[in-house]
């Protein structure tokens, strides 16, 4: 089995020298995506509530390009900035995904790659089709 790069166009990852997922076999684990809007800023500074749909919004961009989905997620690992914010990822979670819902960890942490950035969302999903 071979590493495959997965990205999207633009990539905002490529100037950190990493790769938006990576697929391998029938599985594609996806880097943590923030915030970023195309342009390689950081969406609703300030505002958890957009940045959180930001992150969601490039997590689904990642996985389409993979040939998976959301609905194919099997582990989650949320990054965030305030615990404050844990009830709003729950009902994230009810809007993105669907049941059975994806294994998750949250996680509090002092900061991300970008001292605006508030949320970070990393994945494991399955690519349906592909070679396991």
């Amino acid at each position: 089995m071979q590493l495959q790069q997965i990205h999207t166009q633009p990539d905002p990852y490529a100037p950190f020298l990493l790769s938006q997922a990576i697929q391998l076999g029938n599985l594609v684990f996806v880097s943590g995506q923030a915030a970023v809007g195309d342009e390689g800023e950081i969406v609703g500074k300030g505002d958890f509530d957009r940045q959180a749909e930001q992150a969601f919004k490039n997590l689904d961009r990642v996985l389409q390009a993979a040939g998976s989905s959301l609905h194919h997620v099997a582990k989650v690992t949320i990054f965030l900035t305030s615990m404050d914010n844990f009830a709003k990822v729950v009902e994230l979670r009810r809007k993105w995904f669907s049941a059975p819902y994806p294994a998750d960890t949250i996680v509090e942490i002092s900061g991300l790659y970008s001292p605006d950035a508030m949320i970070e969302i990393e994945a494991i999903a399955l690519v349906p089709g592909a070679a396991s």
